[in-house]
């Protein structure tokens, strides 16, 4: 996922209301006139009654065809698979078949959206067919539902585009802008605005899914927050919707589309159905260098990160739309990054921005510069080193970052408060061994908590809603000839950092276990995993587990979907 062009036109089929395409980013306006904004037809139909770009047909791609090699790997280059074919669709009725006749041949099947997936979930020796569904990527505006309807396919700066520059709003996802809205809703989905706004399945209405029953026939199922549940049939729908808010993907079906509204939007106003953005926002990427600091230095540094989150992470704080990136990067990498962006509308912001820049820097001994090196999947932005204001869809797109042509290894985690300083000197241990040389080594550290927290573990299928941060232990490579040496340790500072838990984030009063759509099957390996309440099943969904198998054993009781961490049936 490289950098983008800013001007590069929006995709083929992603802006589409009703009948209306708009392409090219031209004639976009605020919102389309009403007679554009035609209801959805009945689930099944092409393209959803909006299939005018829909290809008559899904599109089969074998060993043979040209295309083969970019359609059997995603992003993270260790995981390459070797299906029988690919097969593309732009319509619920092409996934239902691809399903149907997949399950019918007993053909082990696995679906992508964005590609993005950190483990060997779609692409592995396995698989005999992949769904992609990269093509189905409309978004638009569903009259019936008084709800947005994002397709499977598309990606977050897809929806970003659509929905802000056509009706003013937004969604609280990730700031990655290739990733795919399939995997990543259903996760969970957090990004910039989420202090500010919450988690993406917040706002999540409907969902339509490729299932496949006890006699392994294929068939579509919508569920909504309409849906009455005050039938079994209707119960059960809605414990599918449920699931799709944080359960992870490949666990229950295909997702074809999802529908999504803010629970407290009243009328039928699409301007009114999803939150607004920030007009414009404060940007800055800056930076301190290895060689200026000590261990002391880094040490304040981490601390500094830690309080300021436990003293500015209520739902009303005044610091709910600043979001900020700590990167600590290996001592190789030559710099310590910090990329923040807030709200610049509110009262007071740039002075509240002033604070909170000395407040994480006190008493830390190296003075800030420019952000000159690449940290993880964010290219250097040496022209961020002063605060600066920008309008947001042009921040959201400048801070988004990539590597499609690495190769990864990744882990995660959720705090509740600052680290204690038993995992600080086991970061700083990792972080500055110099036996380990390798510049795209780091853990992220993104600010947690706000308005995420005011909805309770319970309400959806992610648990965690008591954090304020939550890291990203991050290393790329490009010979796969050194893989053993980048995974190993990455392993060995997750180890050391978590040693007090069994070498697991085991949720108590500080840590609170792991990030699905951060997937790390080494949370299901005794070598790493040592801890005696702590599974992996536990770490993603704590409570919310048995629940998840429930809804597993209701709409996908032969396990036809499933990976090496997809949910067990009970």
């Amino acid at each position: 996922m490289s950098k983008k062009n800013s001007d590069r036109p929006l995709g083929r089929r992603s802006v589409l209301t009703g009948a209306a395409v708009v392409t090219g980013g031209a004639a976009l306006s605020a919102a389309l006139p009403a007679s554009a904004r035609a209801a959805v037809g009945a689930p099944g139909a092409a393209g959803g009654g909006v299939g005018a770009a829909a290809l008559a047909d899904l599109v089969d791609v074998a060993p043979q065809d040209a295309r083969y090699p970019d359609l059997v790997r995603g992003t993270n280059q260790r995981w390459v698979a070797s299906p029988e074919r690919v097969r593309l669709v732009t319509t619920p009725d092409q996934a239902l078949r691809a399903v149907r006749e997949a399950a019918s041949a007993n053909k082990r099947l696995t679906v992508r959206s964005g590609g993005h997936c950190y483990e060997d979930f779609v692409f592995n020796k396995d698989v005999q067919v992949v769904v992609d569904l990269s093509a189905m990527n409309q978004v638009y505006y569903d009259t019936q539902e008084s709800a947005f309807v994002v397709e499977a396919g598309a990606s977050n700066l897809q929806v970003y585009e659509t929905l802000y520059k056509l009706y003013g709003v937004t969604i609280p996802a990730g700031s990655c802008a290739s990733v795919g809205t399939g995997g990543h809703i259903s996760g969970g989905g957090y990004g910039l605005l989420s202090r500010l706004m919450g988690l993406t399945v917040d706002y999540l209405h409907g969902v339509e899914v490729v299932c496949v029953d006890a006699n392994r026939n294929a068939h579509l199922v919508k569920v909504t927050r309409n849906t009455p549940a005050d039938t079994a049939e209707g119960a059960r729908k809605r414990d599918l919707l449920w699931a799709h808010t944080g359960g992870g993907g490949g666990n229950f079906g295909l997702i074809t589309r999802y529908w999504l509204r803010d629970p407290k939007a009243q009328g039928t106003n699409p301007e009114q159905a999803l939150p607004k953005p920030p007009s414009e926002v404060l940007v800055q990427a800056a930076a301190i260098k290895w060689n200026q600091i000590t261990q002391d230095s880094f040490t304040r540094l981490v601390r500094n990160w830690g309080t300021w989150h436990e003293q500015n992470s209520g739902p009303d704080s005044p610091y709910r739309s600043l979001f900020g990136l700590l990167k600590l990067n290996h001592v190789s990498n030559g710099q310590i990054g910090l990329i923040t962006q807030m709200d610049a509308t509110v009262p007071d912001a740039r002075g509240l921005f002033d604070r909170y820049i000395q407040a994480v820097f006190a008493g830390v001994s190296a003075p800030l510069g420019a952000m000159t090196t690449r940290m993880g999947e964010h290219q250097a932005l040496v022209q961020f080193e002063e605060p600066r204001r920008l309008p947001w869809y042009i921040a959201t797109d400048s801070l988004s970052g990539g590597s499609p042509h690495l190769y990864g290894k990744y882990k995660s985690s959720y705090a509740k408060k600052g680290f204690s300083d038993f995992q600080i000197a086991a970061l700083y241990k990792h972080l500055s061994n110099t036996a380990y040389r390798n510049a795209d080594a780091l853990v992220q550290v993104d600010s947690y908590g706000c308005r995420i927290n005011t909805v309770q573990s319970a309400d959806t299928a992610v648990p965690q809603r008591d954090s304020v941060l939550k890291l990203q232990f991050q290393t790329y490579w490009t010979d796969p000839a050194t893989e053993a040496g980048h995974v190993k340790w990455i392993r060995e500072l997750y180890r050391d950092m978590y040693a007090e838990t069994g070498g697991v984030p085991e949720p108590g009063p500080v840590n609170d276990g792991c990030y699905i759509n951060y997937p790390d099957k080494d949370l299901g390996d005794r070598a790493w995993n040592t801890s005696t309440t702590a599974s992996w099943e536990s770490l993603y969904y704590a409570g919310n587990y048995p629940r998840l198998q429930q809804a597993k054993k209701a709409w996908d009781p032969t396990n036809f979907f499933h990976h090496a961490q997809s949910i067990r049936l009970p």
